[in-house]
């Protein structure tokens, strides 16, 4: 199947255009890391920061190591809950998890700062334990040297999760796998 689109595209663009049209073709074809095909895109956002840019140190271990506000939007009808993985794929160890949100209600479009740390949230999500085996957010802590990339990813899933409050953010990568119906990610930086 995908030598017979290759060809086609090649017949229609310039050679030089092929490698650059294949490389559209695998973008928009990828599988988010939960391993279900998302159906759209939420956006997600932080009043705190941009995408691409440093993360304050408030929302680090050299501040107050407190939650981020994150706002989105655009999750489908289907959405009936919501999870928050928090990432940092440069890590020495691996990739580290800072933080396993997960059924939170669709309704939410956003998050305060501050979250607590704890299994329940009042609104009735869950927070799974983090690698640094606590429930809810920590933030960035890298060790000294180049800036980290921190992955804040949304995903709108089209059911609750049936997890208990002590998952992992492993456990819950597959336990949403063909649940995701919009995905939304966000990354900011820090380094010390």
């Amino acid at each position: 199947m995908l030598g017979g689109i290759l060809s086609r595209i090649g017949t229609r663009f310039p050679a030089r255009c092929l490698a650059g049209s294949f490389a559209v073709l695998l973008a928009s074809t990828a599988m988010p890391s939960s391993g279900a095909r998302a159906q759209s895109t939420a956006e997600l956002e932080s009043p705190a920061f941009r995408a691409g840019e440093s993360i304050p140190a408030a929302y680090t271990c050299s501040g107050a190591d407190k939650s981020p506000p994150l706002t989105w939007d655009r999750l489908p009808p289907a959405t009936k809950t919501i999870a928050l993985i928090v990432d940092d794929p440069d890590a020495p160890a691996g990739n580290w998890n800072h933080w396993a949100l997960f059924n939170l209600p669709a309704k939410e479009d956003r998050l305060a700062e501050g979250i607590a740390q704890g299994n329940r949230l009042p609104n009735g999500a869950s927070q799974g334990i983090n690698s640094f085996g606590k429930p809810g957010y920590n933030g960035p802590c890298p060790p000294a040297g180049p800036a980290h990339h921190y992955h804040f990813r949304l995903l709108a899933l089209d059911s609750p999760i049936e997890l208990p409050p002590t998952a992992t953010a492993a456990e819950l990568e597959l336990a949403i796998r063909g649940h995701v119906v919009a995905s939304g990610e966000l990354v900011g930086t820090f380094g010390r």
